[in-house]
């Protein structure tokens, strides 16, 4: 099954890349059984990159970026109402399809092979966009960012990409379980508090 599908444009405007991102199916042609197409949102305007793990159901239906409950959690964390929110962040994912349910309880996790699939489009806005913050957002996003091996590992440290300052943060999926660790919610508030306070300095300049 083939994993690198055909080398990616070197693009020169977010534009034009978005263009193509709509309308891939690399994944789906791969044999990955994704539900949506791809998620697309922001432009040259936004300075902060909000990189998370996959659209959801929600996501997926509407072809718009945290639409969900997990979205408005993630929201009230970093006290921003919905306007804000969408005016500071470019939104990404790790893969930008959503990718349909496990046979338990939620959302199927992409396999290795669709995120590499997916990854041109990360590099491609990160060096178009060169952001000044970016916030990772669950276990896959921050391992694909800055190397780590677990939530525990980077909640509540910051990190330096190409001169952007890193903040990981959990997923605020309600089906998620981390956050009933009370050293875990520990984490997130020291996470939450560098974040608010990046973007208060982002807004000020």
């Amino acid at each position: 099954m083939p994993t690198n599908g055909p080398q990616p444009r070197r693009y020169r405007s977010i534009r034009a890349l978005q263009r193509d991102l709509a309308a891939c199916r690399l994944c789906l042609e791969a044999g990955y059984p994704i539900e949506s197409l791809p998620v697309v949102h922001g432009g040259s305007r936004q300075r902060a990159y909000l990189y998370g793990q996959a659209p959801g159901i929600v996501e997926g239906e509407e072809r718009a970026p945290w639409r969900g409950r997990a979205g408005r959690t993630l929201r009230r964390w970093l006290e921003l109402d919905e306007e804000t929110f969408y005016a500071t962040f470019y939104c990404a994912a790790v893969t930008r399809c959503y990718p349909g349910r496990t046979g338990g309880r939620g959302d199927r996790t992409p396999t290795p092979a669709e995120r590499r699939l997916c990854a041109r489009w990360r590099e491609a806005e990160l060096r178009i966009l060169r952001p000044e913050l970016i916030l990772t957002v669950g276990g896959l996003a921050a391992h694909a960012l800055v190397g780590a091996r677990s939530l525990a590992d980077c909640i509540g440290k910051s990190y330096v990409v190409d001169d952007a300052i890193v903040i990981p943060l959990p997923h605020p999926s309600g089906a998620s379980s981390w956050l009933n660790d009370p050293v875990n919610r520990r984490r997130l508030g020291k996470a939450l508090t560098h974040a608010r306070r990046e973007l208060a300095r982002l807004d000020e300049d």
